[in-house]
């Protein structure tokens, strides 16, 4: 079976919820994605990972590390850089980009082992605003890395989130929210 259709699957039986919620913007929506619900699970691990890595390799090849913007794109820049290595291809380091720094230790926003001036790619899970991924944006400056572009798992063409993000580096999306919605109610 082809993996993007399997992932799929997966997303709109494991992480579609339909119903009435309040997004991290404060915005309400009649529908849910919670990506990790299939990308921690064995298989979705591997889905994704899979996924992220052949549009890194096809549209990304120059970079040399995948950040994960914490919480949900972590597990997603741990599956990519693994099957890098596991599928004996070009090794991409992991990284992931905290919120806040770390209110213990070294304070840390970015942690991994990346040096400035790495050449990288920022993946997300979800998209709406944006905000999320353009605050790691400007942190993966701040540390000195440079972002070639950034991965999403599902646009969910709301709020301008992808054009923002477009408006400083590329941007590829795996989904959006019109085809996992339509896979999550079987509306067209």
């Amino acid at each position: 079976m082809d993996t993007s259709v399997r992932l799929l699957e997966l997303l709109t039986e494991l992480s579609y919820v339909k119903g009435e919620v309040t997004l991290a913007s404060g915005k309400k929506s009649d529908f849910y994605i919670d990506c990790r619900k299939t990308i921690l699970t064995a298989e979705g691990h591997w889905l994704t990972g899979s996924a992220f890595l052949e549009i890194i390799e096809e549209h990304f090849p120059e970079a040399d590390a995948v950040g994960g913007v914490a919480l949900g794109a972590c597990p997603i820049a741990s599956a990519v850089s693994l099957l890098s290595f596991t599928q004996g291809k070009k090794h991409l380091d992991a990284f992931y980009l905290r919120k806040e720094p770390k209110g213990h230790g070294m304070g840390k926003q970015l942690e991994g082992n990346i040096p400035a001036g790495t050449k990288c790619v920022i993946v997300e899970d979800v998209v709406t605003s944006g905000g999320s991924t353009l605050a790691a944006l400007e942190l993966a400056a701040k540390e000195g890395l440079d972002v070639a572009g950034v991965v999403v798992l599902v646009d969910r063409q709301e709020d301008s989130g992808i054009e923002k993000i477009r408006a400083k580096v590329p941007v590829v999306s795996i989904y959006t929210r019109q085809i996992i919605k339509s896979a999550g109610t079987g509306d067209e």
